[in-house]
C-alpha cells in the first residue's frame, strides 16, 4: 500500500438528493488520529459515510483512502477498512461461531483467535443466535468483527447510540488501545458529543449537507467561547461578531468563533469555556442569529 499522510481525504464531495443536497464537503482524517464527525440528524453524516464506503456514489468530488482512489480501488480498500453501523448488519439466524467460518473467507487477514477473545471480553455467547442480543451485544458484536481482520481504518456511523454508558466507556477504551498502532485511525461519526470531546484528536462538523468546521478539537475548543451578558450589553454587540445568540429571560448568550479577536474589541465582557454540544448548537442557529 502507499505511502500516504491522511487515512482518508475528500474532497469536493456533492451528492443532490430531492430535498437535500450534500454540498461541496471536503475535509481529511490524518493516519494515526481519531476524527469525530458531527452534526444533527439529517445533517448528512450517513451520507457521506457511504460515499467513503462507496455504497453511495458522488455526483462529483473524490474520495483517497490509504491513498488510493476509493473507486478504482475498492476491494484492496475493503480489506482493510472495518465499518460498524447502527444497525447489526448480520443476520439474525446467526451466531458467533457461524460469524467466524463466514469471515474467515471474506477477509485474507482475520484472525479467529482475536475475535474469539475479544467475545470473551465483551462477554457475548458464542452459540446464541443475533437475534436474541440486545442493542448493546449487537454493538459489541460488530466491534469485536471490525477488530479482528487487522483493519487499519474504523469507520463508526452512529456506533454508540442507544448503549449505556458503561459499555460506551467500554467500547471508547478499546478503540484508544486500537488507536496505540499509529497505522490506526478512526472515523466516528456521532450526535454524543461528549464521548467525541474525550477521545477524539479533531472535528468535522456539518450541518444541512454543507461543512462548517474542521480542525483539531482543541483548537476548536479554545478559540470558541461563550460571553454572558445582560440585554443592553448584547445590544452594543455587532453581528458580525457572533455566531448566534440564545436570549433567556434574565440575559443573553453568546458564541464566538474567535475568543481573542472579541475580547480585544469587546474588553470588559467575560469569555467563558465552552464544550462541542454547545458549539454545535449554537452553530445550528445561526441563520436565526438570535434565538431562545
Amino acid at each position: 500500500m502507499s505511502d500516504y499522510e491522511n487515512a482518508i481525504e475528500i474532497k469536493g464531495i456533492t451528492k443532490h438528493y430531492d430535498g437535500f443536497t450534500l454540498d461541496n464537503i471536503s475535509f481529511n482524517v490524518p493516519k494515526g488520529s481519531i476524527m469525530g464527525f458531527i452534526g444533527q440528524n439529517g445533517a448528512g453524516k450517513s451520507t457521506t459515510i457511504n460515499t467513503i464506503l462507496n455504497i453511495i456514489k458522488a455526483d462529483s468530488g473524490e474520495v483517497k483512502i490509504f491513498g488510493l482512489d476509493n473507486c478504482k480501488h475498492e476491494n484492496e480498500i475493503k480489506q482493510d477498512i472495518a465499518a460498524v453501523f447502527d444497525e447489526l448488519p448480520f443476520h439474525e439466524q446467526l451466531n458467533a461461531k457461524s460469524l467466524d467460518k463466514i469471515l474467515k473467507h471474506i477477509f485474507k487477514q482475520w484472525d479467529s483467535n482475536k475475535f474469539y477473545s475479544y467475545l470473551e471480553r465483551f462477554q457475548l455467547p458464542v452459540k446464541k443466535k443475533f437475534g436474541q442480543f440486545s442493542k448493546g451485544m449487537k454493538m459489541k458484536l460488530q466491534i469485536a468483527a471490525a477488530l479482528s481482520h487487522n483493519a487499519k481504518l474504523l469507520i463508526m456511523d452512529e456506533a454508540t447510540t442507544g448503549l449505556d454508558p458503561v459499555v460506551r466507556n467500554e467500547i471508547l477504551d478499546i478503540f484508544l488501545e486500537y488507536l496505540q498502532d499509529e497505522e490506526h485511525s478512526i472515523l466516528m461519526s456521532s450526535h454524543i458529543t461528549s464521548d467525541l470531546e474525550k477521545i477524539a484528536d479533531s472535528v468535522t462538523f456539518i450541518d444541512k449537507g454543507k461543512l462548517l468546521i474542521s480542525g483539531y478539537k482543541d483548537e476548536i475548543l479554545e478559540s470558541h467561547g461563550v460571553v454572558k451578558c445582560s440585554k443592553s450589553d448584547f445590544n452594543n454587540i455587532e453581528k458580525g461578531d457572533y455566531i448566534s445568540a440564545r436570549i433567556g429571560d434574565y440575559g443573553v448568550e453568546v458564541m464566538v468563533s474567535d475568543k481573542s479577536v472579541f475580547a480585544r474589541k469587546y474588553s470588559g465582557l467575560v469569555i467563558d469555556h465552552t464544550t462541542l454540544e454547545e458549539i454545535m448548537l449554537f452553530y445550528v442557529n445561526r441563520e436565526k442569529k438570535e434565538w431562545s
